[in-house]
C-alpha cells in the first residue's frame, strides 16, 4: 500500500501541476481529502500552533511525529510530512528521521537546508539529503529538498545560490525542489528553467500572492500553502471570539458547516 501511494504521489510530479494543501491534524486532513485533493502535506507551523507554541523547533519532535502519524492514518491519499531540517545534527540523524516518517505511513517529506535561520553549507546539506535518500524505503518515499536561499536571505545572489543548491540536491537524490520565499513571476519562470527537477512553490507565504493557476503557467509543478490554512483557521477563531466578547452575537456561524454534517463527514462510510 505505501509503495502504491508513493507511486501515485510521484506521478503527480510529472503532470501539469497540483496543489497539495497542508493539514495540521486528522480532522483537517479528512476535510481536505473530502474536498478532493489528491495528496496532503503536513505543516510544522500549523501543528506547533495547535499545541500553543511557535513554529521553529519549540515543539518536541515526538509530539510532532505523533500528529503526523494521526494525519497519515486518517486519510487514504498520499501524505507528505514537513520534517523541517531533519530533527538531528548529523546526516545519520536525518536518515533515522526519514525511516521513522516512513514507518508512520507517510510517503514523502520535506528536508530543509537551514536551521535557526542559517543555511547549511551546500555540501553539508547535500550529505543530509543523501542520507535521507539512502534511508528511505526504495520506491516508496518522495524526497522534497527545500532550500531557503530566498527565505533566509543571504549576501549572495539568491537566484544563483538556489540553482546551485537545487542542482546539487538533485544529484544527492531529491525528487523535487522546494523554494519558499520567491515572490515574482519572472524569477519563478527562470528557476523552472534552471532546476532539473519539479519545482515546489509555497503560495500565500509572501506578498504578492500568486494564485496556483498562474504558478502552473510559469512551470511550477507543486504548490503548497504551508501554514496558511492554519493561519486562516486561527483568524476565524480570533474573529469569532472578539464578536462573542464584544457583542455577544453569533454571526460567525453564518455559512458554518452544521453539526450533523460534520458528524457525517467524520463518521464511518
Amino acid at each position: 500500500m505505501p509503495a502504491d501511494l508513493a507511486s501515485d504521489f510521484l506521478a503527480l510530479h510529472s503532470g501539469a501541476g497540483f496543489v497539495i494543501p497542508n493539514a495540521w491534524d486528522a480532522g483537517t486532513a479528512r476535510i481536505l481529502e473530502q474536498v478532493g485533493f489528491p495528496a496532503i502535506a503536513t505543516t510544522s507551523a500549523g501543528i506547533a500552533w495547535s499545541f500553543g507554541v511557535p513554529d521553529g523547533g519549540a515543539l518536541d519532535p515526538g509530539a510532532m511525529f505523533e500528529r503526523v502519524a494521526e494525519i497519515a492514518a486518517a486519510v487514504s491519499v498520499p501524505v507528505s510530512a514537513d520534517l523541517e531540517a531533519g530533527y538531528g545534527e548529523t546526516p545519520d540523524d536525518v536518515g533515522r528521521t526519514v525511516v521513522l516518517a516512513a514507518e508512520l505511513g507517510v510517503v514523502g517529506g520535506n528536508i530543509e537546508d537551514a536551521a535557526a535561520g542559517v543555511l547549511f553549507p551546500i555540501e553539508v546539506a547535500a550529505e543530509r539529503l543523501a542520507a535521507a535518500r539512502a534511508a528511505a524505503p526504495v520506491g516508496s518515499f518522495v524526497l522534497n529538498a527545500r532550500t531557503d536561499a530566498y527565505f533566509v536571505g543571504s549576501a549572495q545572489d539568491p537566484f544563483a545560490g538556489t540553482v546551485r543548491r537545487a542542482q546539487r540536491y538533485v544529484e544527492a537524490g531529491a525528487d523535487c525542489i522546494f523554494v519558499p520565499g520567491v515572490k515574482d513571476e519572472d524569477t519563478i519562470r527562470r528557476l523552472v528553467a534552471e532546476i532539473p527537477a519539479p519545482l515546489n512553490v509555497v503560495a500565500g507565504l509572501v506578498a504578492p500572492v500568486i494564485p496556483a493557476p498562474t504558478l502552473f503557467s510559469l512551470g511550477v509543478t507543486r504548490v503548497s500553502v504551508g501554514g496558511s490554512l492554519a493561519r486562516a483557521a486561527l483568524t476565524a477563531v480570533e474573529k469569532a471570539g472578539r464578536e462573542l466578547r464584544d457583542a455577544g452575537t453569533l454571526g460567525f456561524l453564518d455559512g458554518a458547516i452544521g453539526y450533523a454534517d460534520v458528524q457525517r463527514r467524520f463518521g464511518v462510510d
